[in-house]
């Protein structure tokens, strides 16, 4: 038997939100790629050019660019090695980074 939903005491359904209409849905443009075209490309209320705000969004999305990013590689090791540093918990990947670091006698890393 499913539980009743916990009261969170909200005051949004008091609130006189205003639902849209069918007639006004009906007004809302359609966003289509000639829509899109049309757009001027502006930040902080400044018209900028396409490439400028391209390179502009492409900082702000995502992580930020590591000077020295890992690389992705494939390495076959035998699974008693791969259980026992699984078998420790989450960061196992990393656990195997260190001890490789320190078997090839190299600086610890300085995390960001």
């Amino acid at each position: 038997m499913p539980e009743r939903k916990r009261v969170l005491g909200s005051d949004l359904a008091k609130a006189d939100a205003h639902v849209i209409t069918k007639e006004e849905y009906d007004e809302i443009p359609e966003l289509t790629d000639e829509w899109f075209a049309k757009a001027t490309p502006s930040i902080g209320g400044r018209v900028v050019g396409k490439a400028e705000f391209r390179k502009a969004v492409a900082r702000v999305i995502g992580r930020p660019r590591l000077e020295h990013p890992k690389q992705a590689i494939n390495l076959r090791l035998d699974a008693d090695v791969v259980a026992h540093f699984r078998g420790l918990g989450r960061g196992w990947q990393t656990r195997i980074n260190e001890t490789l670091r320190r078997a090839a006698h190299l600086p610890k890393q300085k995390r960001a």
